[in-house]
């Protein structure tokens, strides 16, 4: 997220013209990357399934 813009929107005063239009542009930057965020979370292959014996994991041996 361009940080510029959220200055722009956190410095504008309400009474400001362009107040509306820097939040208007902060919330279009934020759902961009919302969409970007979910197109490359969707883009991840799905979790392989291992067949491993039912016993395997059980113990750990630990040596200090």
């Amino acid at each position: 997220m361009d940080m510029s813009l959220v200055n722009a929107a956190s410095n504008a005063s309400p009474q400001s013209a362009n107040a509306g239009a820097a939040v208007a542009v902060l919330k279009k930057a934020m759902d961009m990357q919302a969409q970007t965020a979910t197109t490359l979370l969707q883009a991840l292959p799905a979790p392989q399934s291992y067949n491993n014996p039912p016993g395997l994991g059980g113990n750990v041996d630990v040596k200090v």
